[in-house]
């Protein structure tokens, strides 16, 4: 299979798309856990989400089971809630990494999907995991492993990721090597290479220290990490 194959969520043929059906069971099941311990509305702050996703869970779903979703993004443009979904779904912009307008523990749940390896460096990525960890006593956080052999962003590319950054700047001011085209420009093609930085086992379970850490896996190899607190 082609690295399209693999990593494109808009293909319904696609295993990312099947991955994501698969982890989607897995969350449902963790939220009506947790669910059944609160009264009245559940709360569920999604760091970096879209409309799409929850479209993909199911807003009918949310329905049924009195969930309402705020997603915060810092781009506008990625949020797409109809009116009817903005019933269940609060859209907000803002910036992942420091949530000071929330007090601790302010929602029931913290979701986020493929989105630490993108708040910036180490710091960053700390700033970000502390916030999941504060805003809700049970959180999953799930992000694709340093370690296997496609990185999911530059998927036109086996083992991307694992070249040195002159290399892969080299390579996408040349060719496209995920979904965007080549950018001969470096200030550009710099920020493309270092959009998306990929994590360990190690690395992950030192930002969420208090969770299971779980792989996801395609073929016996480790494809994507993902950490949960407070699953019975």
């Amino acid at each position: 299979m082609s690295g399209a194959g693999l990593a494109d969520a808009r293909d319904p043929r696609s295993l990312s798309t099947k991955f994501r059906a698969r982890r989607d069971v897995v969350l449902r099941d963790f939220i009506l856990q947790r669910r059944a311990a609160v009264a009245g509305p559940f709360r569920i702050l999604d760091l970096g989400g879209t409309a799409d996703y929850w479209r993909r869970v199911g807003f009918a779903w949310l329905e049924d089971n009195d969930i309402d979703i705020t997603c915060v993004n810092h781009i506008a443009t990625e949020f797409g809630a109809s009116e009817r979904e903005a019933v269940r779904l609060r859209c907000i912009v803002g910036d992942a990494r420091a949530m000071t307008e929330h007090a601790d523990a302010s929602f029931d749940f913290v979701h986020s999907n493929s989105v630490v390896e993108h708040v910036g460096r180490w710091a960053d990525m700390r700033a970000f995991a502390n916030e999941c960890r504060r805003l809700a006593p049970a959180y999953y956080v799930q992000t694709p492993y340093q370690w296997f052999p496609i990185d999911p962003h530059f998927y036109r590319v086996p083992f991307f990721h694992w070249f040195p950054e002159s290399l892969r700047l080299k390579l996408v001011r040349r060719m496209q090597v995920g979904w965007s085209k080549a950018q001969p420009d470096v200030d550009r093609a710099m920020n493309i290479v270092e959009s998306a930085i990929l994590l360990d086992r190690t690395q992950f379970a030192s930002l969420y220290p208090d969770a299971e850490i779980r792989f996801e896996r395609l073929a016996l190899l480790p494809k994507s990490l993902i950490a949960m607190r407070g699953r019975a």
